[in-house]
């Protein structure tokens, strides 16, 4: 299969319609209709249940849209990472580092220092996102290496080290009950109907169901829980970038998280594997804790 015919038949796929999928594609409906045709006559299988009104995914349709995703994205990382190889075959290296916004905000700190500091270091540009987008830009080639929270985080596919483990918090508005007690439980947390969970938009940027408040960024939500409409339960290295109008509370219960540097396992960046040997020499079975 060719990558052009990959790419008509997942649009096709994506919008159960010839007319819209052309569009988007920018040609005519005729030659996308006979694209498809031919693409199925070659493979021997029907991909698409036609009727003069709808357009259905058959079985082996659904597989070669799966399978289809995962292969173009796999074109465009590397279409990506062949041009910054090319970039720093010129003398113009670096390394793009992702991570969520107001995530382990300490340790990258201390790990870019450590790393600027090697004699062989190159330039790191961090890339901030947003709840869950790590994977996907490290995936499609947009980051090199990044940095990922178990149990929350998908590390599947990638190569990773382990950094540091911590428990959690729960963020509340200052002066509430709660903030007077040692610790909680996650009972505790879920029976407070006035401070409900924040809800984080999905991949395709629709909102759960639920309760709680749309929320996009960690401003917003720091916010939200400072005017008492929501509280949050996060890592414990959070609590050094907590305002005065928020406080924190250990939860014994919680699950614990931990911190992983990942990045790509076919990678043969030196750069990547200098960041790399950094991190777990610095964090080596370092508690979060003992690294204020």
């Amino acid at each position: 299969m060719e990558t052009r015919e990959l790419r008509y038949f997942v649009t096709v796929a994506e919008e159960l319609h010839f007319g819209r999928a052309a569009r988007r594609l920018g040609m005519a409906q005729p030659p996308l209709s006979r694209a498809i045709r031919q693409l199925e006559r070659r493979l021997g299988v029907e991909l698409l249940e036609r009727t003069s009104r709808s357009v259905g995914l058959t079985e082996a349709g659904s597989v070669l849209l799966r399978e289809g995703r995962a292969a173009l994205e796999a074109v465009e990382a590397a279409d990506r990472r062949t041009r910054r190889a090319a970039l720093a075959a010129t003398g113009q290296p670096g390394l793009v580092l992702v991570t969520k916004a107001g995530a382990s905000s300490e340790l990258l700190a201390k790990l870019l220092d450590a790393y600027a500091a090697e004699p062989d270091a190159v330039a790191v540009d961090v890339l901030l996102c947003g709840i869950g987008e790590q994977e996907r830009l490290l995936r499609d080639g947009r980051a090199d290496v990044a940095l990922l929270h178990r149990p929350f985080d998908t590390v599947a596919g990638f190569d990773t080290e382990e950094l540091c483990t911590e428990g959690q918090i729960v963020v509340l508005p200052a002066g509430h009950p709660l903030t007077t007690r040692p610790h909680v439980r996650m009972a505790d947390v879920a029976d407070l109907p006035d401070l409900p969970m924040p809800r984080w938009p999905g991949r395709d940027g629709s909102y759960p169901d639920g309760p709680g408040p749309q929320v996009r960024d960690h401003a917003q939500l720091l916010q939200l829980i400072a005017l008492g409409r929501a509280c949050v339960i996060v890592p414990e290295s959070v609590r050094a970038l907590l305002r005065g109008d928020l406080a924190a509370v250990p939860v014994l219960d919680a699950p614990r998280v931990t911190t992983v540097i990942a990045w790509p396992p076919h990678s043969r960046s030196r750069a990547v594997a200098g960041l790399v040997r950094t991190a777990t020499g610095l964090y080596d079975g370092v508690p979060v804790g003992a690294l204020r």
